[in-house]
């Protein structure tokens, strides 16, 4: 009995190959004649070709195309610095952005059904504006105040606080450290650390679990200027306002502000302390990471450049390996958090009949409809 072979095209094979990020060698324990197929000199079954397409995370159509898909960002790239390549965006960013899209098409519907009008603070800033003003105005809005903060027990408190006030005024956020629930597919910090996705009724904001909680917050907070900007845009957030963009430095200038203002900065510091513990102490106080304290100090002119790039370089590899998911909102199995306001409507929907199940496991990153059912219950669905 012959076995049937799939005659797909050898530079489909090499394409899902490379987009996936994983080496020809690690591929080829896996899939020993990888290489025969990405020659021409063997084709794969259709078994082989649906378990490959899903070790590389490929659409299993793609491998019927007359040629590989271009697969460019969909939204502003204004990352800086990262590792990889921005003009080759790997399969778990986008399916992440593409994902995050779909939950804001969806909201964006939804609102429109209710009748609800635009919100003002999305796209109410504009990079001309002040930086001093803008961080005040955001301070106020997300209920961040320094007198507040010092209130505030830890820093997953804080970033739960800032998460759920963003949540209060309309923007949806999600803050999760892999693809859906699929614990194999960890999303990269090197890579991406954010992004937003600007809209007047359904604004978005996605922040990359796989850090610190400080520095998620910095995250996060530049991500929602983006959104008082109205722009969209994916970021790496680089706490030293280093971006070829206008608009990324400017929100990274805002989102210090916010968090740290220079005024009460100087008030706080303790000249000639240890660099060290002056700088931990401050992130213990201010709720922030230790890099973004680092920067607050070189804008107030008490760090010289080059000690401030030292430090910096120093401190950004100690952190890497201290990593760890968390946040605010409702937390869905796997650790990752979802809005409120989203899960209420998104389940709210469900339960009248109006949105699938099917639809809303998927945007939920559910599986099990005992997952369901407990996020629900949490809602007061009962």
């Amino acid at each position: 009995m012959s076995v049937h072979r799939v005659p797909v095209k050898p530079a489909l094979v090499r394409w899902a190959h490379e987009r996936s990020g994983y080496s020809i060698e690690a591929l080829s324990r896996r899939f020993p004649k990888l290489g025969a197929w990405e020659r021409g000199e063997a084709q794969p079954t259709f078994k082989q070709l649906d378990a490959f397409a899903k070790a590389t995370h490929t659409p299993f159509g793609c491998f019927f195309l007359t040629e590989p898909l271009d697969e460019s960002m969909p939204i502003p790239d204004l990352r800086t610095g990262v590792a990889i390549s921005p003009a080759t965006p790997s399969p778990d960013l986008l399916d992440t952005i593409y994902l995050c899209q779909d939950r804001q098409d969806w909201y964006r519907g939804f609102m429109h059904g209710e009748g609800e009008p635009q919100l003002e603070l999305a796209g109410s800033a504009r990079t001309t504006d002040g930086t001093a003003e803008t961080a005040a105005s955001m301070r106020n809005a997300l209920g961040i105040e320094l007198d507040e903060r010092l209130d505030i027990p830890s820093w997953a408190a804080a970033l739960g606080r800032v998460m759920d006030n963003a949540d209060a005024h309309g923007i949806v956020v999600f803050v999760s450290g892999f693809v859906r629930r699929n614990i194999r597919r960890r999303l990269d910090p090197q890579e991406f650390r954010g992004f937003a996705l600007a809209d007047p009724w359904a604004p978005l904001v996605f922040v990359n679990a796989v850090e610190t909680k400080a520095s998620q917050m910095f995250t996060l907070v530049h991500e929602l200027a983006h959104i008082w900007l109205g722009e969209s845009g994916v970021s790496d957030t680089d706490a030293r306002s280093g971006s070829d963009s206008s608009s990324e430095r400017w929100c990274s200038q805002v989102a210090a502000e916010v968090l740290v203002p220079l005024d009460a900065l100087r008030d706080q510091l303790k000249p000639g302390t240890d660099l060290k513990l002056e700088v931990n102490r401050l992130a213990r106080l201010f709720k922030v990471s230790t890099l973004v304290i680092l920067r607050r100090i070189h804008d107030a002119d008490q760090l010289p450049e080059q000690q401030f790039r030292d430090a910096y370089e120093a401190e950004l590899g100690r952190l890497k390996s201290r990593r760890q998911s968390g946040g605010g909102g409702f937390q869905l199995p796997g650790g990752a958090r979802v809005s409120k306001r989203f899960a209420r409507a998104l389940v709210g929907s469900t339960l009248e009949g109006r949105t699938m199940y099917t639809e809303a496991f998927e945007m939920l990153g559910l599986k099990k409809t005992a997952s369901f059912d407990e996020l629900r219950r949490s809602l007061g669905y009962y």
